[in-house]
Parts: C-alpha cells; sequence; structure tokens
C-alpha cells in the first residue's frame, strides 16, 4: 500500500512567512521604542540635575558640594579636598566620577538630596547606591574641571583648532551606547558627539574616564562598533 505525504500549499507558506515578517517587524518595532525611551531618560537625566543644581546655588548662594557651610545649610559633609580647589569658590573640584569621600565632586549627591532636591541615598557609605544611575546602568558625576578636550587637541598642546567645552559645571553620564549617544547629542546639541555643549569620549576598560578627548561618533560607527561612551554635557 503506498503511503503519501502531504506538504505545505503555497498559500500556507505565504501567511507563514507574513507572520514571521510581523512577528520580526514587531521585535524591531519595540527595540526602536525601548532606545527611544532610554535616550528620552538620559535626556532627562541631564536636564532634571542641572535644574537641580541651579535650585540649590539659587538658595544657598553656592554650589553643591563647593558649599563651605553645607554642615549648616543641610546638615551634610563640608569637602575638604582637593587640595587647592577653594570653598566656595563656585566651581565643584574633583573628577566627574571620584570616588573620594571628600572631594566636593563627590559630596554634590549628598548636598542635593539633603537639600530635597534629588531622591536616593545621602550616606556614601554604600557606593553603589549613592551614585545615581542612568538608564544603561551607567554612573552620574558633576565637575567644574572641564572633562572632554577638543578632537585635534592633545594633552601637552593648548593648541586646537576645534573650540573647547566651556560652562560653570559639567555632568557627564557613562556606559552608553554609540546609538543613544548620538541620540542625546541629536536632542540636545548640534548633533555631532566632538563639538558643541554635548560630547563623547570613549570609555576606558569599561569604566567611565575622569578625562578623555572627544570622538565623533558616525553611524558607521555606531553599526560597526559595541563600545560604550561617557556623554558630558555643558551648563
Amino acid at each position: 500500500m503506498r503511503s503519501t505525504q502531504n506538504g505545505f500549499t503555497l498559500v500556507e507558506i505565504a501567511i507563514v512567512l507574513v507572520i514571521i515578517g510581523l512577528l520580526l517587524g514587531g521585535v524591531l518595532k519595540g527595540q526602536e521604542l525601548i532606545n527611544s525611551a532610554k535616550a528620552k531618560s538620559l535626556v532627562n537625566d541631564f536636564r532634571t540635575i542641572s535644574t537641580a543644581v541651579y535650585a540649590y546655588q539659587d538658595r544657598f548662594r553656592f554650589m553643591p558640594g563647593d558649599d563651605p557651610a553645607a554642615t549648616q545649610h543641610v546638615g551634610g559633609t563640608n569637602a575638604s579636598s582637593p587640595s587647592g580647589e577653594a570653598r566656595g569658590n563656585g566651581r565643584v573640584g574633583g573628577n566627574w566620577n571620584s570616588t573620594t569621600t571628600t572631594d566636593e565632586s563627590f559630596l554634590v549627591w549628598q548636598h542635593l538630596r539633603m537639600a530635597n532636591l534629588l531622591t536616593g541615598n545621602s550616606n556614601f557609605s554604600d557606593i553603589n547606591s549613592y551614585f545615581p544611575k542612568n538608564a544603561d546602568n551607567g554612573n552620574i558625576g558633576i565637575t567644574g574641571a572641564v572633562p572632554i578636550r577638543p578632537a585635534t587637541e592633545t594633552a601637552t598642546s593648548s593648541s586646537s583648532a576645534s573650540v573647547p567645552m566651556t560652562g560653570a559645571f559639567f555632568i557627564c553620564s557613562d556606559g552608553i551606547s554609540a546609538r543613544l549617544a548620538r541620540q542625546v547629542d541629536a536632542t540636545m546639541d548640534d548633533g555631532a558627539t566632538n563639538t558643541g555643549n554635548v560630547r563623547a569620549m570613549a570609555q576606558v576598560d569599561g569604566a567611565g574616564a575622569a578625562s578623555g578627548t572627544a570622538i565623533e561618533i558616525t553611524a558607521e560607527r555606531e553599526r560597526n562598533s559595541s563600545d560604550l561612551y561617557t556623554v558630558c554635557v555643558a551648563y
């Protein structure tokens, strides 16, 4: 007795292909929505934190971290470092990602939180929960020192064809993908990650570098690289 095997018809195959296409389209669209939400969150971080800094300065006439009367104003800790950085001089001393608990840039978060301008842990005994995190779980920090040099400037030369970042303070956020870095710059600045008030530098060994050279993240670099970046915004 001959056995017969029934295959799929062209209509059935077409239906399956359509379903697969719809599923792939949904996945890609979902990923696009996730990336868009992350970019909006990163932008919101920069704007919310800068607003909090201005509010602290308006209320106490000092920058958070740099406030020489933080103990009196908010019950916080007065900074004692970096050495050579005067307290109350209107500048937040120290690297943006400093883990030295006496640095002005480290104490910024404690002062802002104890002033009820930001939420979070004001006790820095737990470093991991002390630093605010971005949407990609990277650290966020503040400094008064320019964290990013122009793309054509070297560490030993001050001459540059491009314009250096200028501002009263700089907010930096690390662990950011190339795509998100470009989206943040396009939303907040000129769309070029090596110029303007928003710039990016490559991270070093997976950790945010304290300072570095501005990098232009092109569409090709975005497509062909899984590198992470630190994005800084000048205010």
